[in-house]
């Protein structure tokens, strides 16, 4: 029985040294530090043609007071393309992030981009959503006739 509290004591204070290394301070919050403001976080493509432009832009603003950097947007799937300012948006400036998405897969589409930057929010997920759709089928055009040939009647 001494034994047994003897372990249980032991693991119930290893496990507050543990958890009070894992007390790590705030970063210290700057005030003039950047801020980015999206137009839309969201954009639906509604119900587009397989093979369609697959582009769309999320618009920003950076409302802080100092330069906002952007790194590189991490998309959810290579299918997804994001295309950034790769200078930085001083304060009062806008830009956009393009985001090309491959419409030659047919389903739906429900894929995110996270912007990570220097603004006071480091991490934004933008998403793109909507249905591709199959191609109609083309008919075959019709085999032109030669000049001056008779039609073939029976």
């Amino acid at each position: 029985m001494k034994k047994f509290v003897f372990s249980f004591v032991l693991v119930v204070f290893t496990a507050f040294l543990v958890k009070a290394q894992d007390a790590t301070p705030p970063k210290p919050v700057n005030p003039n530090a950047p801020e980015i403001l999206f137009d839309k976080t969201v954009h639906d493509y509604g119900t587009i043609v397989q093979g369609a432009d697959g582009t769309c832009e999320f618009k920003f603003t950076n409302t802080g007071k100092e330069p906002l950097i952007l790194s590189r947007p991490q998309s959810s799937c290579g299918c997804t393309v994001p295309t950034w300012p790769q200078e930085p948006v001083l304060p009062g400036k806008s830009d956009v992030i393009k985001v090309t998405y491959n419409t030659n897969n047919v389903g739906g589409i429900n894929k995110t981009v996270t912007v990570t930057s220097n603004a006071k929010t480091d991490k934004i997920v933008l998403q793109i959503k909507g249905t591709v759709t199959p191609k109609p089928a083309t008919t075959a055009p019709e085999k032109p006739t030669e000049p001056g040939a008779a039609p073939i009647t029976k």
